[in-house]
C-alpha cells in the first residue's frame, strides 16, 4: 500500500514507520492518522514483522503535535471525532500484540507525545522534547494525555505537565520514568534497531503474550490481571516454543523458535 504521510520500510523481522511532513514538523491531521492506522492494521498482520519502530522524518521532531493550522477552525463535534480517531489509531498501536518501539528523535508534544506513550518502549534522543502544551492552546489533551501520563509517571506530575504545559527535556523524561534511555541523537536509531533485534531473536508468541498481559493487566483489578497471566502461561505450555526454549536451556544451545 502507498502511503502519503509516513515511510515504511521492513527489514531484518523489524518495521520501521517513520512519520513523513518534516515541513510541519510531523504534525498529526486526519490524513496522516489514517495512514498511520492503516501501516499499523498491515504490520499486524504481516508475519515477517516481529517489533515495529516508529520514529519522525528529520532531525527536529518526532511528532511536534497535532496539526493547529487542521484544527484552528473545527467545529466541536467534528473536533471530538478527530480526538476519537486520533485515541483509535493510538490503541490500536497500545494493544497490537507486536511490541512497538519509539525513537522518538526530536519534538514530541501534545499529539507526538500521546503517540510515544502509545508505545511499549521509548528511548529518546538527547534532543528529543515532550510536553502536553494543549492548555496554552485553550483546549486539553486529546488522544490519551489525561490518562497514560498519569499512569506512567504518577498523578501529580501528570498534573503539573499537563496544567503548565511545560516542556521537560530527554534527561528530565528519563528522571521521571517516561522514557526508558536517552541516547545521543546520531546513535538512536542503531539503539531503537538494536533493542528491536534482541526482541526478535526472543520467542515471538510468547512476547505477545508477554505484552498481552501487560497491557490487559494494567487496566485491570490485580486479581483479574493475576488470572489473565496465570491462563496466558498455562497457554505458552502448549505451544513448540516452550518445548524448544526450554530443551535448548537444558542442552545449553540456542534455541530455534518456530511460532510466529
Amino acid at each position: 500500500m502507498a502511503y502519503e504521510n509516513i515511510l515504511l520500510e521492513i527489514e531484518d523481522r523489524t518495521a520501521l514507520l517513520s512519520i513523513n511532513r518534516p515541513n510541519a514538523l510531523n504534525a498529526l491531521n486526519a490524513d496522516t492518522l489514517l495512514d498511520i492506522k492503516n501501516a499499523v492494521l498491515a504490520i499486524a498482520e504481516d508475519p515477517n514483522v516481529d517489533v515495529l519502530i516508529i520514529t519522525g522524518v528529520g532531525n527536529k521532531a518526532f511528532v511536534a503535535g497535532a496539526d493547529i493550522a487542521y484544527m484552528q477552525k473545527l467545529p466541536a463535534m467534528q473536533a471530538r471525532a478527530f480526538a476519537i480517531l486520533g485515541q483509535e489509531v493510538f490503541r490500536l498501536i497500545e494493544t497490537m500484540d507486536k511490541p512497538v518501539i519509539a525513537a522518538v528523535n526530536g519534538f514530541a508534544l501534545g499529539g507526538g507525545c500521546e503517540l510515544s506513550m502509545a508505545c511499549d518502549i521509548r528511548l529518546a534522543s538527547d534532543k528529543a522534547l515532550f510536553g502536553q502544551p494543549e492548555v496554552g492552546l485553550g483546549i486539553t489533551p486529546g488522544y490519551g494525555g489525561t490518562q497514560r501520563l498519569p499512569r506512567l509517571i504518577g498523578e501529580g506530575r501528570a498534573k503539573e505537565l499537563i496544567y503548565s504545559a511545560i516542556n521537560i527535556n530527554a534527561d528530565e523524561a528519563y528522571r521521571v520514568g517516561l522514557v526508558n534511555h536517552v541516547y545521543p541523537a546520531e546513535s538512536l536509531m542503531a539503539e531503537a534497531k538494536k533493542l528491536a533485534k534482541i526482541i526478535s531473536g526472543k520467542a515471538p508468541l510468547a512476547v505477545r503474550l508477554s505484552k498481552n498481559q501487560v497491557t490487559r493487566g494494567m487496566q485491570a483489578d490485580i486479581d483479574t490481571a493475576m488470572a489473565i497471566e496465570a491462563d496466558l502461561f498455562g497457554l505458552c505450555f502448549a505451544t513448540e516454543d516452550q518445548k524448544e526454549g526450554m530443551a535448548a536451556f537444558v542442552e545449553k544451545r540456542k534455541a530455534d523458535f518456530k511460532c510466529k
